[in-house]
Order: C-alpha cells, then sequence, then structure tokens
C-alpha cells in the first residue's frame, strides 16, 4: 500500500471520526468529563518527529475509581483504545495480536498501518501507565523504526475532593514518531490528514471514557483466576517525574 493511498484512508476517516464524537455526547454518562487538551499539544520538530498530548479529567465516584483502580482494568482500558479505533472507522482499522506484538492494519495484514511491541505495563497507587513501542509500518518512515517512538496512556489520580467524588487525568501521548506522510510527501499534507485525524479521533475515544465501559483484554495479561487478579504493587512503578520519558528499550 502506496503512502497515498494510507493518506486516503486515514483523510476518509475525518467524517466517520466526528460522527463517532457526536454519538459519545450523546451517549449515557456515568461520569463528569471535561477535555483538557491545550493548544499546541501537537508538534513536529525540525527533525520529523512528532508529539502529541491529548488530555482529559474524569469525575467520579471515588468508590467506583477505586474499584477500577488495578492493573486488570489498566489492561482492559488499553483494549477499549483499540475497540474504539476500529468501531470509529466501522471495522477498516482493526488489531492483529501475536504474543510479542500489536499489528494495526487496514483490514487485514499484509497492510499494516502500524507495528508495535507489546504493551508494557506500570502502575501504582496514583499513576497507571500502558505503553506501545513502535516498531514500523506504513504510516511510520525508516527514521522511526525500532521502537524508540511509542503510544502511550497515562492516568493519574487526583487529590480526593471530600465529597464522595474523585478525578483522574488520562492522557493519551504519541511521542518521538516519525511519519511517513510528513518525510515522503510534505509536513502541511500530514498536519491537514494523518494528524488531524489522530486528534479528532483521540478526543473521540477520550468523550467515552465517561461511560466506563471498558473492554474485556483480549490478552487477559492480568485478567482476575479464581484465587485473584493482579495488584498494582505486582507491576512495575511508573516514573515519578512528570518529564521522564521511557527509555528506548522494552519487553518483547
Amino acid at each position: 500500500m502506496s503512502v497515498i493511498a494510507v493518506v486516503a484512508v486515514v483523510a476518509g476517516a475525518v467524517a466517520l471520526g466526528a460522527l463517532a464524537v457526536w454519538l459519545v455526547r450523546r451517549a449515557g454518562r456515568v461520569a463528569d468529563l471535561t477535555i483538557v487538551t491545550p493548544k499546541g499539544s501537537t508538534e513536529l520538530d525540525p527533525s520529523g518527529a512528532v508529539r502529541s498530548v491529548q488530555a482529559a479529567d474524569i469525575t467520579l465516584p471515588a468508590e467506583d475509581l477505586e474499584a477500577i483502580w488495578t492493573p486488570m482494568h489498566l489492561e482492559r482500558l488499553a483494549r477499549t483504545y483499540w475497540r474504539f479505533l476500529s468501531r470509529v472507522t466501522l471495522g477498516l482499522i482493526r488489531v492483529d495480536y501475536t504474543p510479542a506484538e500489536r499489528f494495526v492494519v487496514f483490514i487485514s495484514r499484509p497492510a499494516v498501518l502500524l507495528r508495535f511491541r507489546a504493551p508494557e505495563y506500570e502502575m501504582d497507587a496514583r499513576r497507571g501507565i500502558v505503553r506501545w513501542r513502535i516498531e514500523s509500518g506504513v504510516l511510520v518512515s525508516r527514521r522511526g523504526e525500532g521502537g524508540d517512538g511509542y503510544l502511550q496512556i497515562d492516568v493519574r489520580r487526583g487529590e480526593d475532593a471530600g465529597d464522595g467524588r474523585a478525578t483522574v487525568h488520562v492522557e493519551i501521548e504519541v511521542a518521538n514518531f516519525y511519519p511517513s506522510i510528513a518525510s515522503g510527501i510534505s509536513r502541511r499534507v500530514y498536519k491537514l490528514t494523518q494528524s488531524w485525524v489522530h486528534v479528532l479521533i483521540t478526543h473521540g475515544f477520550l468523550r467515552s471514557l465517561a461511560r466506563l465501559d471498558l473492554a474485556e483484554s483480549k490478552v487477559g495479561h492480568f485478567a482476575a483466576t479464581s484465587e485473584a487478579s493482579a495488584r498494582f504493587e505486582d507491576v512495575p512503578d511508573p516514573p515519578h517525574q512528570d518529564d521522564e520519558a521511557p527509555q528506548p528499550a522494552g519487553r518483547d
């Protein structure tokens, strides 16, 4: 599949993304959600690397947040992201799973848009992270191959307000990503197509979280057993510095 064909695919998803956002806004909510993505949150540096962060604050009953603050639900949140991506594109884009990789494909392989390593999970009492390192794919330029770039979902608990409600901050970050459209065609085309669609769909996903409808994991790495599910104490701790970036080496 040529880069131009991929551009056509993602550009065509704009209308679908807009429709999904509208539907999510009309859906019944369990929690209150506010998009807090600042202006200029997507940057393309001189080297061609992209960093994009979309964010939301979710307010819900404190006991509900406590019940889902587990590695199992973090894994379900990760699966919910891929489910939303497939739904918003009417199944044209989906995710194939192997023990060591995740493939975002257009209909089916070998049309691989993005190839990721298996996700890495980090969690403690205040923060949870799931991260997929970018290996390759049609949407990735040669410079961006090898796992230095990543897609990440980062959730952080706020201080309890004392009124029985709690707030969690959710960020979807793409970092050190080198898009093939920007290098092969032009940066302007990238900003008007792939970048725009990504932001639109990500905001739609964030809004969908107000329903607290977390999908069952395909892999179930942290799924509950007859004895117990994993505790966040059993998962590596996340960074404690807000500006601490993940290192290139990752789990296979």
